[in-house]
């Protein structure tokens, strides 16, 4: 608008936003001395100094950046009872079957207390079955002989109902770990074994009669596990693997 030389006066006046009274006086004296009027000048000297302060505005504004607060990483704790594996000695999810870190196959895993809770009462029932078959008694060696021959006929001795009440009456596993480890050692107990023709078999009646409960104890779990589980996709193609063995949908 104005020659160069009056133009960078008023851009070293107006560089901090603020145009002090000798800062005015000396620009009009340079404006006059230029042959410009001073009335004309003083409007666009003030005009020049709204832009500029509503320019530092705009940059102070932008240059105000909100930092995000800084959200601690959690840290992960290892348990001390956590399994660890044998060759590099990361840690294992209670249910893999190989070590994450190095894929080295986990061959041996210790039982999980819940199914071992369940054997132990059912050995102890087995146990007084052995304790009644006691030779040196002769009444209870006939008795132990009449409720053998009447079985086939009856149906499941007492032995067998006390076992088929405690699997039935067992609490379903709620977690991951003992859904799977259950599954795993309960399923061959809810299989048949033996044919139409050997499935009455001596080695194969008893273990027959009891798959009806296992199953349904299985089914039980597939259940419960299909609906805890099902965000879970890996586990949950293993718990319908499972289902598929015992012929569930």
């Amino acid at each position: 608008m104005y020659d160069e030389r009056i133009e960078a006066f008023m851009k070293l006046a107006l560089v901090d936003g603020v145009l002090t009274d000798k800062e005015r006086e000396v620009l009009i004296r340079k404006a006059v001395e230029a042959g410009i009027d001073q009335d004309e000048f003083e409007m666009v000297l003030d005009a020049r100094l709204f832009e500029k302060k509503e320019e530092m505005a705009e940059e102070e504004q932008t240059v105000k950046v909100e930092i995000p607060p800084v959200i601690p990483v959690e840290s992960k704790t290892v348990k001390k009872d956590q399994a660890k594996c044998p060759a590099c000695g990361g840690v294992l999810p209670a249910y893999a079957a190989r070590c994450t870190e190095c894929d080295f196959e986990i061959s041996e895993r210790d039982s999980n207390a819940t199914i071992q809770k369940l054997f132990e009462m059912l050995n102890q029932i087995e146990s007084s079955r052995q304790d009644s078959t006691d030779l040196s008694n002769p009444f209870a060696a006939i008795g132990n002989f009449y409720a053998k021959s009447f079985s086939s006929i009856l149906g499941p001795g007492a032995i067998e109902r006390k076992k088929m009440e405690v699997i039935s009456s067992f609490p379903i596993p709620t977690t991951k770990v003992d859904m799977l480890e259950f599954l795993a050692l309960a399923l061959p107990k809810a299989k048949q074994k033996g044919n139409f023709l050997t499935r009455n078999s001596a080695e194969n009646k008893v273990h027959n009669e009891m798959v009806p409960v296992w199953k349904t104890k299985c089914e039980q779990i597939i259940i419960k596990a299909r609906f805890s589980l099902k965000d879970d996709p890996k586990i949950l193609q293993e718990i319908n693997n499972y289902a598929l063995q015992i012929e569930m949908n």
